[in-house]
């Protein structure tokens, strides 16, 4: 058995640094976190030079990423792809995820993500279908024309994936009733976005097992004085957020707020990522809608945000910049609560003996210098 120690860096388990400690790795899973001097004789050393080593970033909505679209490219190759492109900003764990789209594309996109796990693609945990089960009143950058009523076909489709999780974001409000029983009696993680939901929907939906909310803030009724909306609903209950921190979708000081509602366990980081990141493209196109880069934000012709040029090392500076959180509370919000909000919180986004050795290494500018998926340098 070939065991791995990493020394040289500040290790952060759990919400506590350890100084002078080095972590044990062997056959892709954390051994043990010991002192630097008490290292067995049979373990190899691999020294990094100062930093923070971290749970890898886990990102449940990734549209895109080196050039590719998901949409465009729903195969193995595709996906490939995307998840080389975020794996060196610390991504080691993923959701490729899906634009509203027509069924027969839905299909071939659950094919390749289940056909991908079978075949070893590291970093790939399941898929996000988003939409086209949405309110064409927040249809954003989604071409609206694609969406259609959540029916039987639709709930079986959705419930199809073999391997990893499925999460699903529809708006509940048009949402038929027993319908998101049904997808979470399929194993279907559900959140809401892109919706015009009341707050009385959102509490319905959460009777029926609502768990998450896409991009919180964005593409969703907001929070008013009496009309509470999806904003309110979500701040008002246990559902876990993601949210885009990239200093363009939502105001810092919204950050800051729905962070002290929250706190690290309500809300996750998510890039909401299209084909920029890791790509030097400029320019592409979603359905038949052209969307640039520009200033850091990709928008449509009509000004609509079209997704973001964020990438989870940056979500996670821009955390302690803007939302101004510590970094452990940060590297929870990317790491443990999206892996407990998929239900894979007993093996991933932690650092601790028996979990995945899925590991980014920043330097103290919070840039990535190294990355392991499942003890292997990425």
């Amino acid at each position: 058995m070939t065991m791995t120690a990493l020394v040289g860096a500040r290790i952060l388990a759990g919400n506590i640094w350890h100084e002078e400690h080095a972590l044990v790795v062997s056959n892709g899973n954390i051994k043990a976190l010991v002192s630097a001097n008490a290292l067995p004789d049979n373990v190899s050393v691999q020294r990094l030079d100062g930093g923070m080593l971290l749970p890898g970033f886990i990102d449940t909505q990734v549209n895109g990423g080196g050039g590719v679209l998901f949409n465009d490219q729903p195969t193995v190759e595709g996906i490939t792809a995307i998840v080389e492109a975020h794996r060196k900003f610390g991504t080691t764990a993923m959701l490729p995820t899906l634009i509203s789209d027509d069924l027969d594309v839905i299909a071939k996109a659950v094919a390749a993500v289940d056909d991908a796990i079978k075949a070893g693609v590291p970093g790939i945990v399941g898929i996000h279908i988003e939409g086209p089960f949405l309110n064409a009143g927040k249809h954003g950058i989604h071409d609206s024309q694609k969406f259609r009523v959540l029916d039987d076909e639709a709930i079986s489709l959705l419930s199809s994936l073999k391997y990893g999780r499925t999460l699903v974001t529809l708006a509940p409000e048009l949402a038929p009733p027993g319908a998101i029983a049904a997808l979470v009696k399929g194993g279907v993680i559900v959140a809401a976005g892109h919706t015009l939901a009341t707050y009385d929907d959102m509490k319905r939906a959460i009777d029926e097992g609502l768990s998450g909310v896409t991009h919180l803030f964005n593409a969703m009724t907001q929070m008013d004085s009496r009309a509470p909306g999806v904003v309110g609903a979500s701040l008002d209950s246990d559902l876990v957020c993601g949210i885009i921190v990239d200093g363009h979708h939502v105001h810092p000081a919204s950050l800051r707020a729905a962070y002290r509602a929250k706190g690290s366990n309500g809300l996750m980081l998510v890039t909401d990522a299209m084909p920029t990141v890791g790509s030097p493209i400029k320019e592409f196109t979603v359905s038949e809608t052209h969307v640039t880069a520009s200033e850091g934000m990709l928008r449509s012709g009509d000004g609509t945000l079209a997704g973001s040029d964020l990438d989870m090392a940056s979500a996670v500076r821009n955390c302690v910049q803007l939302m101004q959180t510590d970094l452990g509370s940060a590297s929870r919000m990317a790491s443990a609560t999206p892996a407990e909000f998929l239900g894979l919180g007993h093996a991933h986004g932690q650092i601790a003996a028996g979990f995945r050795a899925d590991l980014v290494h920043l330097d103290d500018r919070l840039n990535v210098r190294n990355v392991w998926i499942a003890g292997k340098n990425a």
